[in-house]
């Protein structure tokens, strides 16, 4: 349960893990918002914060090298 919470506030993060105009920037504003938030989603369920922002981390990043920068736009 622990491990599905972690996931969940991960994917919560990638709304915004598209910010910047390459795949660089993407991948790394992604990386950090997931660790920021898998760690933050660990501390509360209990978990490992360790493991909590290395997978958010991971999540964040993959989403946001894989994103286009057109397909979340936050400029509207």
């Amino acid at each position: 349960m622990k491990f599905l919470t972690i996931i969940l506030l991960s994917f919560a993060s990638l709304s915004i893990a598209a910010c910047g105009s390459s795949k660089t920037d993407r991948s790394l504003s992604g990386g950090g918002i997931g660790a920021g938030v898998g760690a933050a989603g660990a501390a509360v369920t209990g978990g490992s914060v360790v493991t909590g922002a290395a997978v958010g981390a991971a999540v964040g990043a993959a989403t946001g090298a894989l994103t286009d920068e057109d397909d979340i736009d936050l400029d509207d």
